[in-house]
């Protein structure tokens, strides 16, 4: 299908915004706004926000991409993902305002925006928002980062033959290897941070909040090859809440087995591309 896409700025507290819409010929009533994560601009890495924009347009979906106040050519000063909610309103009135035949949003974000996207609906409950799509949620802190190498990388090197060959050779660094798993342990052991204020729950609890309250769909996309993503289904799986959503009817999850965190090879960025378009047409 052909579409157009144009740019345009909009405002958000005192700031200067600028957004690019990709809009189709005949549009559906489901546009998807992609959230920036990282320090990157509305381009994406390896070009994927621009690609996947202009997929989802061709497929008759609006998309719309943006830069955060202080990143690529918008104004102000730079912010981490737990301060951009005002942000992503503005985002979604001026895609609205774009494209008026829109009557639901969907927020796409990778890594911290797809947190940065829980976290906004977590604290606004914006009933425009009908569907989220999460790639590799960002919930790290050191005790977390900790268990999943406990988990993941040391269990993964006792089957391997080259951790054997080293060992029996004297050529390991025992010590070193002890001392590494001794620090992980002890991290692994350590209470989560608390928050700044004893009633502001700590991110990740808000994030698992708003997986358990959303009433829309979600797409849960999950790179084979990321410890971003490991970290994410420990901390799921230890919520009971969020635990039962991961079997809820609502969720749909797809592993790329093999992917990195960045999606970068082309194989892997077309089966999110993909995945995405079929779940929204399957979902509305």
């Amino acid at each position: 299908m052909s579409f157009t896409e144009h740019a345009f700025v909009f405002p958000c507290a005192g700031e200067t915004l600028l957004g690019i819409v990709a809009v189709p010929e005949r549009s559906q009533a489901t546009g998807v706004l992609l959230v920036v994560g990282g320090p990157q601009y509305r381009v994406g890495s390896h070009r994927q926000f621009l690609l996947l924009s202009r997929a989802l347009a061709d497929a008759g979906y609006p998309a719309m991409r943006f830069d955060y106040r202080g990143m690529g050519d918008s104004t102000g000063g730079l912010r981490d993902f737990e301060a951009v909610s005002d942000d992503i309103a503005a985002a979604i009135g001026a895609f609205q305002a774009n494209c008026p035949e829109l009557t639901r949003i969907v927020l796409w974000g990778l890594c911290d925006a797809a947190s940065a996207s829980l976290l906004y609906w977590d604290a606004t409950r914006d009933a425009r928002v009908g569907g989220l799509v999460l790639l590799n949620p960002w919930v790290r802190s050191e005790a977390s980062l900790a268990k999943t190498h406990i988990k993941h990388y040391y269990g993964q090197r006792l089957l391997q033959a080259e951790f054997w060959r080293k060992l029996l050779t004297g050529n390991l660094g025992i010590g070193q290897a002890l001392s590494g798993f001794r620090n992980n342990w002890m991290r692994a052991r350590q209470t989560p941070d608390r928050a700044p204020f004893e009633d502001v729950l700590p991110f990740h609890k808000r994030m698992m909040r708003a997986l358990k309250d959303f009433p829309g769909h979600v797409l849960l996309v999950l790179s084979g090859d990321d410890y971003t993503a490991k970290e994410f289904l420990e901390a799921i799986q230890a919520d009971s809440p969020g635990a039962q959503v991961l079997e809820s009817s609502r969720l749909t999850r797809i592993d790329v087995v093999g992917a990195d965190h960045t999606f970068s090879d082309a194989k892997w960025r077309l089966a999110v591309q993909d995945a995405t378009t079929a779940w929204i047409g399957n979902s509305w």
